[in-house]
């Protein structure tokens, strides 16, 4: 059974810079800006020790507020599903 891999800590850095270490022992500093958008991050954007309030809950980036990011997305290096609808509007926009 393939195990998912998930986060296992997080620490901010500069700006919106976190290092993150997953539970397959691998680590990366990721910048967490694409994916404060939303109403929800908002706060979290402006905020900077808002931001830094950051913890691990079952795997995933959440903050007090509750928002929170998908550790598949960050480990995979997916794009937020936001950037993605914006693409595809901006596709079929151009083809109109």
């Amino acid at each position: 059974m393939t195990r998912l891999v998930r986060v296992q800590s997080v620490k901010p850095l500069e700006t919106f810079m976190v290092d993150v270490r997953f539970t397959d022992g691998s680590q990366r500093e990721i910048n967490l800006e694409p994916y404060l958008h939303g109403p929800v991050f908002e706060m979290i954007r402006i905020d900077a020790s808002l931001f830094r309030s950051m913890r691990v809950e079952r795997g995933a980036i959440t903050w007090p507020n509750g928002a929170d990011i998908d550790p598949d997305v960050l480990y995979l290096g997916i794009k937020p599903a936001w950037a993605i609808a914006a693409e595809a509007s901006n596709f079929e926009s151009q083809s109109s």
